[in-house]
């Protein structure tokens, strides 16, 4: 046993005595001195005041202004690089004298600062339902808005927009909330504004989207759709940096599978031949290709310059952009100029600072819709007829029989162009008395003067039109809000207590007057051939004006409330009084309550696999007031006449011509969500989860009534029906870096069910077109009737009875589409209608990824959308073959040498086999897409070391080039939004694709 022991201890001593020559080697190696900079590995801009520490020491460093440092330490030590809001690098020193590093951004980071109105809060600390939204997901992309570059990046957000030069995107948080309008409230630098078409997404900082009642009712009864709130660029304190990109884009445009003239002639006279009529006498010497001649390549400018830079005191950025689309429609563009300065300052316990962005966006309009009119028109009809007025070819009695219009003579004859020159901006100061006490001011400001001009020429462009004389219809306008903001923030940490208090005050005013006038008979430019457009030419003038002004005021309120990391609770009240409603309706009481609980901060939680685990739960009231300026009061017309007295004589007078309705109130979101927030893995794999239910009130909506009570001046408004939203989130997102590669990736996941709960004013249902929006159903369900197959022959025909033994259709003959009789009456008529199908998706998807290596980088970005029904319009015009519209080639019609087929048999001038109203032309709208995807590269320092450039920065990107569908419509991820298609949001009916587009770009700093 003492032998053991001995032999034990000899080997202790053995190892002791190792380890000690270690230690004395270790200590009298050389010690060496290191400099390098430190960047960010995304953009290539160094990161001032980043640490540089020795691993296992507390000796380290600090960069400078220019990212740059220098340390010593020994020569086979490690150093260990980290930044707020960057991930940690490690780099081992191997006798190197000079160490760069590049850091990457952490998206993870818990302790991220996120902006949520009238104030911010750590990542952590959040306790309602708010998405992150990096800018530079979107600046990747090419997009004319900040909606557009959102699709697939954030649960429970429906974008859909389309390619149409300057047009805008619809976007819907977490569902349906109402029956109107349902963009959500942008809020830009505090100031509430909207991020249209003229807004540069370059300036675009971060994005919060606030999508729960709890997180953006500090915006009450603006908030009831969401709010998306966008911080644009400042300066930091540093030496002036300059930046400038260019982006090209090239954009095609899907095409559709259209016949020539031969395979036109041969079916265009079967149609009718089958209906016994006399053919046409068809022009086969031409074969008019119209998507050729009306679509085109179109092209994406976009250039941006930035200058930013600063002191201890004071910070500047300013910015410039062009932005010009030459659409992929003949006649349409769309031209944006902005400009941007951001500055702030501070002295002593003041600062003040302003945002300012000056912009001027035109478009050229597309005239019509030539999405349809390029298969309304046959390939028989030349472009161009001198013989018609104007020159162009828009089909002949007997020859080219249609009802389409010329695109191109459409473009020539009738232009109509927008013209928007917006300033907006605020100006802020606060005071902050003492650490944890500040008063904040803003006034923001926003004017838009906007031009309007309608130009109609002489000519025609589609069979049998009138001879209009020329006219010109024009009007300028100009929208002015004003916004007056005060709050006070208390915000004080008492041991493990940390309590932020926030009350405030606002008042917003929003003005919009406009004038307008119309002259027809406009004379010509006989040298240039130009019309004189100015309205002091022309005869026949009209003019008007009118003025509309409106006002809210606000209270409100927000309590903070953290326990020791652990216990999160968060109250918020705002009272809003809006002049829209009458007197005694005007204000209206927004609360909210949420609660979070960090159990993995709890002292009985142990887990070294689960970083992060916090549970959520919230309730709020949200509002809308989202009608006109004077629903609540009659219109009266004074421009009316009457006789009276036994002479007749003619009097004034005036009628009131719209009902009105004196008992309007908010209509009111209540929506409850409760949610999960997991880290593990070292916080490097994310799971974000929320269950909501939504329900809106009193919802705001002119139900149509009869014009016998009097009202023809629009559909009152009343407090009429009820909408409901129930969904589930989910969201799950890894990030890593080894060694030199990093990558992520993320899934998000939708899933909402929509209800209308109740109409209101004694109604159940409402029909509009082929939908049916009924209590206890989703908004605008398929209401159709329901086909069963193709009769084969008469003995069919004649067989299909109802129980009392009527032949259902005995019109009909072999090859014609048979009905179902659902109503059992023996015949097809409106009551056999039934609900077939919904417009809603049963779920949405976004798959987003990207990786680095060394200079290189990738990134993709997948949408999919399962489950919606839509309804094709180009199938329900090329397929219908009743009119004289062009086919859908590569079709197989019903004939009795061909009578397995699902296509009927065609004939002209009969409705029997081209009813739009059936579910004919019901399609899937399922659809997986590859939204983004692109390639960069950041060319190395040694490239740039002497050309003064201290990055550059080359992109290769593009969009919408993969889209997996059934669907055979141009896109299945279509938008369809405007007056009362809210409930037809399925319907296809020349909505503007979304278009391929292929980008390359290029950035560089110095």
């Amino acid at each position: 046993m003492k032998t053991k022991i001995t032999q034990i201890l000899k080997k202790r001593y053995y190892l002791l005595f190792f380890f000690s020559l270690l230690l004395q080697q270790s200590y009298a190696q050389q010690q060496i001195t290191i400099t390098g900079k430190v960047a960010s590995a995304a953009a290539g801009e160094p990161i001032p005041f980043a640490n540089v520490v020795i691993k296992n020491t507390k000796n380290g460093a600090v960069t400078d202004f220019d990212g740059t440092y220098k340390i010593t330490a020994g020569s086979d030590q490690t150093l260990v690089f980290s930044s707020q809001g960057y991930k940690t690098t490690e780099i081992a020193i191997n006798g190197k004298t000079t160490i760069n590093a590049a850091l990457a951004e952490d998206a993870t980071k818990l302790d991220e600062i996120v902006v949520v109105g009238y104030g911010s809060q750590q990542k952590k600390d959040l306790t309602g339902a708010v998405a992150l939204v990096k800018a530079t997901e979107i600046q990747k992309r090419q997009v004319t808005t900040v909606a557009d570059g959102l699709q697939g990046l954030v649960t429970g957000v429906k974008v859909r927009g389309g390619g149409r030069p300057g047009q805008e995107a619809n976007i819907e948080i977490r569902g349906l909330k109402n029956l109107q309008n349902a963009n959500p409230l942008y809020v830009i630098d505090g100031l509430v504004t909207t991020a249209n078409r003229d807004f540069n997404p370059n300036d675009i900082e971060s994005i919060q989207v606030l999508k729960d009642a709890s997180a953006a009712a500090i915006y009450g009864s603006r908030a009831a759709n969401g709010v998306i709130i966008i911080t644009t660029k400042k300066g930091k304190k540093g030496p002036l940096q300059v930046e400038v990109s260019a982006k090209t884009s090239f954009q095609v445009m899907p095409r559709y599978d259209l016949m020539g003239t031969e395979e036109f002639a041969k079916y265009n006279n079967m149609a009718y031949d089958n209906a016994g009529l006399p053919r046409q006498n068809l022009n086969m010497a031409v074969d008019t290709d119209w998507q050729d001649a009306v679509f085109k390549t179109g092209m994406i400018q976009d250039y941006n310059a930035s200058f930013s830079g600063g002191n201890e005191n004071s910070t500047f950025f300013l910015s410039g952009n062009y932005f010009g689309n030459e659409g992929t429609v003949v006649g349409t563009d769309f031209d944006r100029i902005s400009f941007r300065v951001n500055s702030s300052g501070t002295k002593g316990i003041f600062s003040i600072g302003e945002n300012i962005a000056i912009s001027n966006a035109k478009t050229d309009e597309m005239s019509g819709n030539p999405i349809i009119d390029v298969y309304r028109m046959t390939p028989t009809i030349p472009l161009y007829d001198a013989s018609n007025p104007g020159g162009y070819g828009y089909g002949k009695q007997g020859v080219a029989d249609t009802f389409g219009t010329n695109p191109l003579a459409l473009a020539d004859f009738s232009n109509t162009t927008n013209e928007n020159f917006r300033i907006r901006g605020n100006i802020w100061s606060e005071l902050k008395f003492v650490p944890w006490l500040k008063y904040r001011f803003n006034f923001g400001y926003e004017t838009s003067f906007d031009s309007y001009k309608y130009m109609r020429k002489k000519g025609s462009w589609t069979l049998n039109q009138p001879q209009d004389p020329s006219q010109t219809d024009q009007n300028k306008g100009r929208s002015e809000t004003m916004l007056f903001e005060n709050t006070l923030t208390f915000k004080k940490e008492f041991g493990k207590h940390d309590i932020t208090v926030l009350v405030g005050q606002t008042f917003q005013k929003d003005t919009y007057n406009q004038i307008y006038g119309t002259k027809r008979n406009l004379p010509m430019n006989s040298g240039t051939g130009q019309y004189y457009e100015v309205l002091n030419q022309g005869d026949s003038p009209v003019v008007g004006g009118f003025i509309n002004e409106a006002a809210l005021t606000s209270y409100l309120g927000r309590l903070e409330y953290n326990y020791d990391n652990r216990y999160l609770f968060n109250a918020v009240i705002r009272r809003d009084g809006s002049s829209k409603f009458s007197d005694g309706n005007k204000w209206g009481n927004f609360p909210s309550l949420s609660a979070g609980w960090r159990i993995s901060n709890e002292s009985f939680f142990k887990s070294e696999f689960i970083k992060d685990l916090k549970l959520r739960a919230s309730y709020g009231e949200l509002g809308s007031g989202n009608i006109r300026e004077y629903e609540s009061r009659s219109f009266v017309n004074n421009f009316g006449q009457i006789v009276l007295g036994k002479d007749q004589n003619l009097y004034p007078s005036a009628a009131q011509v719209k009902l009105s309705n004196s008992q309007l109130r908010w209509e009111k979101l209540k929506q409850t969500n409760l949610g999960l927030d997991l880290g593990v893995l070292n916080n490097d794999l994310r799971l974000t989860a929320d269950y909501f239910i939504a329900r809106t009130e009193d919802v705001l909506f002119g139900f149509p009534i009869l014009l016998t009570t009097g009202n023809d001046g629009g559909n009152p408004i009343s407090n009429a029906a009820t909408v409901e939203n129930k969904g589930f989130e989910l969201e799950l997102a890894y990030s890593k870096k080894i060694n030199e590669v990093s990558f992520n990736a993320s899934v998000n996941f939708t899933k909402i069910n929509n209800k209308l709960v109740s109409l209101g004013n004694g109604q159940n249902e409402n029909i509009i077109g082929n939908t049916m929006t009924r209590s206890g159903q989703p908004v605008g369900m398929w209401y159709v009737l329901q086909t069963d197959g193709l009769f084969q022959s008469q003995e069919e025909i004649q067989n299909y009875k109802n129980a009392d033994g009527k032949v259902i259709m005995p019109n009909a003959v072999p090859g014609d589409i048979r009905f179902k009789d659902v109503n059992g009456d023996g015949q097809i008529t409106n009551e056999d209608k039934s609900i077939v199908g919904s417009p809603w998706p049963e779920f949405e998807m976004g798959l987003n990824a990207g990786a680095e290596y060394k200079g290189f980088d990738f990134s993709m970005n997948w949408i999919a959308s399962h489950g919606a029904t839509v309804y094709n319009g180009f199938r329900s015009v090329v397929d219908r073959f009743d009119d004289n519209s062009n086919y859908r080639t590569g079709i197989q019609p019903w004939t009795p040498e061909n009578p397995n087929t699902d296509f009927p048999r065609i004939t002209k001038g009969s409705t029997l086999n081209s009813r739009g109203d059936s579910d004919r032309f019901l399609e899937s709208g399922d659809f997986i897409r590859l939204k983004y995807i692109g390639f960069g590269y950041n060319l190395p320092d040694s490239v740039l070391k002497n050309s003064g450039i201290t990055r550059a920065r080359l992109t290769l990107s593009a969009q919408n080039i993969l889209t997996i569908t059934k669907y055979k419509g141009l896109d299945p991820e279509f938008s369809n939004t405007g007056d009362n298609r809210i409930f037809e949001r399925g319907v296809d009916n020349g909505s503007f694709p979304n278009l391929k587009t292929y980008s390359f770009g290029v950035e560089f700093s110095f």
